[in-house]
């Protein structure tokens, strides 16, 4: 699918260490702002139990996890938007990505300097979502001149709706509201999509904690949750720097520093299960004896489109899909039982996949 979140923050709040527990990247990271200059891009596993139940079933000779991608943005400081700092640089990185994962110091530290010189997870939420309006509102601002008076005149419906969308926007941003707060219908969404505004991204809050609070937060995550709750946004609490050494252990004694801890799983599965969703992303799988495979596709999809996700002559040559679902494949046991029971169903092009469908794309080209 190509789709990527990036991690942004303030310098020093750990954005550096979580990518190098989530990619095992090795990612430079160090106590001075701007360590991170250029973007590091890392694959991650999306890690599904049920594909480890499909494997088990249909015990094929290649097993192919579908994975996500994170994308390491230099540390943002107050003025980015007129150019601080690394301000255009990170700006146009974070255009590129498609969700944003927000990382939030909730710790106490005075080894690693805050670069606004004090512990303050709402002031530090400010900072980088008042830059991102900052941007998106001077982008508005240089277009709103140029279709104004066509507008105004109504010299045509196009200019007349693009105007009205904008002002909606301006006056959101003057109140320090992003875009994805703002009350637009599907059609103003499409309409505005080229413009790529920063606030219309959707964010996940990552709270960084240190080991001993992990289990319980503290009083600063208490302040982010609650902030995303307003916002309509979701968090995740993690450790980077436990991460950091979960994504050096090999799995058995992983879960055993995870049981030490009194955690079911690490952070960073949370954060990749989390990210993933907030982009509206599903799983659907291919099986047989050569390979399983799991594939990511965007939520409404059709058949065809899902068929070109393993190769465009698929999605060109599409047919029919032979499709069963993961939860029959439990219940019955084999892929032949699921078949003889009746739960195996031909689907045509206007069929829209489910998580969790297991296909055959039969296809002719």
């Amino acid at each position: 699918m190509g789709l990527t979140a990036g991690i942004v923050g303030l310098p020093n709040v750990g954005k550096s260490t979580l990518f190098n527990a989530i990619t095992k990247a090795n990612a430079f990271a160090a106590n001075f702002p701007f360590a991170t200059i250029e973007p590091n891009v890392g694959i991650v596993e999306v890690k599904d139990e049920r594909l480890n139940k499909i494997v088990e079933i249909i015990k094929p000779r290649s097993i192919v996890p579908t994975s996500f991608s994170f994308t390491d943005i230099a540390g943002l400081v107050k003025g980015a938007s007129k150019g601080e700092g690394l301000g255009n640089q990170f700006l146009s990185h974070i255009r590129d990505v498609d969700a944003i994962c927000e990382v939030v110091r909730c710790f106490d530290d005075p080894n690693i300097v805050h670069v606004e010189g004090k512990i303050d997870p709402l002031s530090d939420i400010a900072v980088i979502n008042l830059e991102l309006i900052l941007a998106d509102l001077e982008v508005v601002e240089k277009r709103l001149p140029k279709i104004e008076k066509k507008a105004l005149l109504k010299v045509d419906s196009e200019s007349v709706f693009e105007y009205q969308i904008l002002k909606k926007l301006q006056d959101a941003f003057l109140k320090e509201l992003p875009a994805r707060m703002v009350n637009l219908t599907l059609e103003e969404k499409q309409y505005i999509k080229n413009y790529q505004f920063l606030t219309m991204k959707p964010i996940l809050y990552v709270a960084n904690v240190a080991e001993e609070d992990i289990a319980s937060g503290n009083k600063y995550v208490d302040l982010v949750k609650e902030y995303a709750q307003k916002e309509g946004s979701k968090i995740v609490v993690i450790s980077a720097k436990i991460e950091e050494e979960l994504s050096m252990l090999d799995e058995d004694d992983r879960q055993i520093f995870l049981e030490d801890l009194g955690l079911k799983e690490s952070g960073i599965d949370v954060l990749v299960r989390e990210a993933y969703s907030l982009l509206g992303l599903c799983t659907f799988f291919t099986a047989g004896e050569k390979e399983c495979r799991a594939w990511t596709f965007k939520k409404g999809m059709l058949a065809p489109q899902c068929a070109g996700i393993i190769h465009s002559d698929f999605e060109k040559g599409f047919i029919k899909a032979e499709t069963y679902s993961y939860d029959d494949l439990i219940a019955f046991g084999t892929p032949l039982k699921v078949k003889e029971a009746g739960k195996v169903r031909l689907e045509g092009k206007d069929y829209e996949v489910k998580d969790g469908d297991i296909m055959l794309f039969r296809f002719n080209v």
